[in-house]
């Protein structure tokens, strides 16, 4: 005799899928916010360096203009993610007040 099994039927359960998938979709709005912190922080270091004189090249205006929508994104995602307060997200990332007016924020 052997020691395999047949496998057990399970019910089916509609409940069971709708939290794997919403557990999918918290994992993938997890997943895209961090990367759209790594987009933030990137592109507000890229202006940091331009102003401390670190990197010569580059227009600054586009590296506010990049940081900016960085930022916005972040924002939105944060905004899909149920955050609706962006208050601490500005003090951690130390978001400049330059980069925020072009967001229209103030």
């Amino acid at each position: 005799m052997s020691n395999l099994r047949l496998p057990q039927a399970r019910p089916f359960s509609f409940e069971t899928a709708s939290s794997a998938i919403d557990a999918e979709i918290m994992a993938e709005k997890g997943a895209s916010l961090g990367r759209a912190g790594q987009r933030v922080e990137k592109t507000l270091a890229a202006l940091k360096a331009f102003d401390s004189g670190e990197s010569a090249g580059g227009d600054r205006a586009a590296l506010v203009k990049a940081a900016a929508t960085a930022v916005w994104y972040y924002f939105i995602q944060r905004e899909a993610c149920g955050i609706r307060d962006q208050k601490p997200a500005i003090a951690n990332y130390g978001i400049p007040r330059e980069v925020l007016m072009k967001l229209g924020a103030s």
